[in-house]
């Protein structure tokens, strides 16, 4: 059987905790048409919190403010996260001194990272590396580690770090992707025509992976 060609284009944060669920769901839907597609994954940055300090903020007081929402209510929407991440073998481990940060210099990462073929390991790792373990994606040793460990230079990913180039390349993909009418992640488009906004479940995923096939045959 001839695979079939699939771009498939991902607008996402690395602190977006949906991000992680909706490419997991993907994943698996991907997995049914085993033997049909030959996926070409991209990522592209979206900053949630773009004037977030350097420092970062404690995770659970920011989502408190920013959608105007209960102690109880985090709590119980941070359970039901890590319920959903135990279903897809995902862990997310969130507690109440959990901090959220700045993620422009992970997306400049990203964006250096993407003609090596191993965008999708590093973005999954920095998942990991945040939510599961709790680290600093904004700290310049926590993202080479990172690189490090997906197999990649890590003076190279250094200096791509402190790459104006890159920075600036970085910020004009975002400007872009805001001028699109993008406000909000994770996005999924696929060869350029379709587009799944959110988290959606496996079978919605299934369903535009059977469009797809089909009008390829």
């Amino acid at each position: 059987m001839t695979k079939h060609y699939l771009r498939i284009d991902i607008v996402s944060d690395v602190v977006c905790p949906w991000c992680v669920v909706g490419f997991k769901r993907l994943q698996q839907a991907l997995d049914t048409f085993s033997g049909q597609f030959d996926p070409n994954i991209v990522w592209h940055p979206f900053e949630l919190n773009p004037q977030m300090p350097e420092a970062g903020e404690n995770l659970r007081e920011h989502i408190t403010g920013k959608y105007n929402i209960s102690d109880q209510e985090s709590a119980e929407n941070r359970a039901r996260l890590e319920e959903i991440g135990r279903e897809l073998g995902f862990a997310f481990n969130f507690s109440d001194d959990m901090r959220i940060y700045n993620t422009n210099q992970a997306h400049r990462l990203l964006h250096w990272v993407e003609p090596t073929g191993q965008q999708t390991d590093l973005q999954l790792r920095l998942f990991e590396d945040y939510f599961t373990h709790g680290k600093n994606l904004n700290h310049e040793s926590v993202l080479l580690d990172a690189v490090e460990a997906v197999g990649l230079d890590r003076e190279e990913a250094s200096r791509a770090l402190h790459d104006t180039a890159i920075t600036r390349q970085t910020l004009a993909r975002e400007e872009q992707l805001m001028l699109q009418g993008i406000r909000g992640v994770p996005l999924f488009m696929f060869n350029h025509e379709h587009a799944i906004s959110g988290a959606q479940e496996v079978s919605v995923f299934e369903a535009q992976l059977q469009q797809l096939a089909a009008t390829a045959s």
